[in-house]
């Protein structure tokens, strides 16, 4: 791996296997449910959909530890621990894990992956029951509260009534902002991070620029490509765009400046040039076109107040929140934030806001952040106290 490649400690654990780096957890599994199916906002009528997840720690005899950890657009069920096949870690490994922040000796973690993705659960490469060829562009338009009825059938198989925490990150803070809503006597507390209740004309700017990427690529072919002809310089490009805004500029003027690559053997390459490049080989390997077409698709379709007044949706919430951006995220910014702090402090509900310092941009909570983990963590251990002990109190960074 090269110098650019390596410096991507901040990028997701899934694409890489970080130098010295072991998950305390050790080798885990995911597993697949199939499910009764749903009716999508759209109307499409799934007879059954699959849904692959993971389980960590254990569920206590009153059922009431569990937390449902929401990807971003590129994660997986794959949360913590180490993939039997791969090696690497799961995507929120620095994160999850006995001791961490999210402490598998204290919770019964669930990781899923998204209606609409790619690893296992139900989305465009799977095979359409009513022709016996994947659904491809057939695959009906999905959106984020159509991710969580499908999580809330999982979470009744596995005979978990309430959740104590749901949290997520990006469009995973978008699916615990909808569980919320959705699902108000189901859900404790809400922790929704680097995310916003709907996405400005940049995001979605830069969303369509990766659609486009991948639907003006030749091998796309309308989305019936084969998996030995798959769009993936389209995606690769896709992804490049994306990881530009993951970043900060100080971050990336700190890892590679005007740095040339010598040891690729292309001395005329800058590093970040090299660093983008790797990003998005390496994303191809593991990741759908198609998906990331509809995953896109639904996070700019989100709206947490498309259909009423912000009252009145909040209104239905029972949960706490517990909000949190960084100081350098340009791709979730901290106004957005702040915008949903004082929605729901207007609706009489319990929200606490931090804005943590960070350098790295939107890849803050991806990285070995410890002011950050340190928040996560006495928050969730401060709530879940027992009796007066239960509080906000102690959120001071570790």
């Amino acid at each position: 791996m090269t110098a650019a490649q390596n410096s991507s400690a901040q990028g997701d654990l899934q694409d890489q296997k970080v130098a010295g780096y072991q998950s305390p957890l050790g080798v885990t599994q995911l597993q697949i449910a199939t499910l009764p199916g749903i009716r999508t906002q759209s109307g499409f009528e799934f007879e059954k959909v699959d849904v692959s997840y993971q389980t960590l720690g254990k569920l206590t005899p009153a059922r009431d530890n569990a937390i449902l950890v929401c990807h971003g657009l590129s994660g997986t069920a794959h949360v913590a621990g180490t993939d039997a096949q791969t090696g690497r870690p799961g995507w929120w490994d620095y994160h999850v894990g006995p001791g961490k922040a999210i402490d598998t000796d204290k919770f019964f973690i669930i990781g899923t992956n998204a209606l609409g993705g790619c690893n296992g659960t139900t989305g465009p490469s799977s095979t359409n029951p009513r022709t016996g060829r994947p659904y491809a562009m057939d695959f009906p338009p999905v959106t984020i509260h159509d991710m969580v009825a499908v999580q809330a059938k999982l979470l009744d198989s596995l005979g978990i009534k309430k959740l104590f925490a749901v949290v997520g990150a990006s469009m995973g803070g978008m699916q615990a902002l909808a569980w919320a809503v959705d699902f108000p006597e189901r859900v404790r507390i809400c922790i929704p991070i680097a995310t916003c209740t709907a996405h400005n004309a940049m995001q979605i700017a830069f969303n369509e620029i990766g659609r486009r990427a991948i639907i003006t690529d030749p091998n796309w072919n309308q989305g019936n490509y084969s998996e030995t002809c798959r769009p993936a310089h389209g995606l690769a490009v896709a992804r490049m765009v994306g990881h530009v805004t993951y970043l900060s500029e100080l971050a990336m003027a700190r890892k590679f400046g005007r740095r040339r690559q010598p040891e690729t053997g292309h001395a005329d390459q800058f590093s970040v040039e090299s660093y983008l490049h790797h990003q998005g080989e390496t994303f191809v390997k593991r990741f759908d076109p198609n998906s990331y077409l509809y995953l896109t698709r639904a996070i700019d379709e989100f709206n947490l107040f498309e259909n009423a007044s912000a009252e009145e949706v909040l209104r239905r919430i029972r949960s706490r929140f517990l909000v949190v951006s960084f100081s350098s995220d340009w791709l979730y910014p901290p106004v957005q934030s702040r915008e949903l702090v004082r929605l729901l402090k207007r609706a009489g509900l319990a929200a606490t806001y931090l804005n943590l310092e960070a350098e790295y941009g939107h890849d803050s909570f991806l990285i070995e952040n410890l002011p950050f983990a340190g928040v996560l963590r006495n928050f969730l251990h401060g709530e879940y106290a027992p009796g007066p002990e239960r509080r906000f109190a102690h959120l001071t960074p570790a």
